[in-house]
């Protein structure tokens, strides 16, 4: 069966990918029901508004779930393991802001079918996620041995 994803001998240093999504009360509903996180930072507007932030934000890891499907998706696509994220959170994300994730590989050691990439997450031209993944990409020789 082919492999639908990039294979380790297929990427480059500076390849980049990049993915929006508007961010929505259900999302946020529906990230606290899986999660368990139901901080009422991220769920009640009274108490938010008595916060630095001034009004409810999106939890930090919802938005760096978007990182995590566009390695899954895009870059490096399917077939790829996440194996390590390093994560900063740099500003808020609130109800109906467009995140703008952009995944660029900064290293690939095609031998241990390693790629790592540079993890970003805008809203307009604000940096609110900056990190680094580390990614196991499915190799075309061996195939059959993974």
């Amino acid at each position: 069966m082919k492999h639908p994803g990039f294979y380790v001998e297929d990427l480059r240093v500076g390849a980049t990918e990049t993915s929006s999504r508007v961010v929505t009360e259900s999302d946020i509903a529906k990230f606290a029901e899986v999660s368990g996180d139901h901080n009422p930072l991220h769920m009640d507007e009274e108490f938010a508004r008595q916060t630095r932030f001034g009004s409810r934000i999106a939890h930090g890891m919802l938005t760096a779930s978007f990182v995590s499907a566009m390695l899954a998706n895009h870059l490096p696509g399917p077939g790829c393991i996440y194996v390590s994220q390093s994560l900063k959170f740099k500003a808020p994300v609130r109800i109906d802001d467009t995140v703008t994730v952009r995944v660029t590989i900064t290293n690939v050691r095609a031998s241990r079918k390693l790629v790592t990439l540079k993890t970003e997450a805008l809203v307009g031209e604000t940096l609110v996620l900056d990190g680094e993944a580390l990614a196991h990409v499915p190799s075309r020789e061996g195939l059959e041995t993974e």
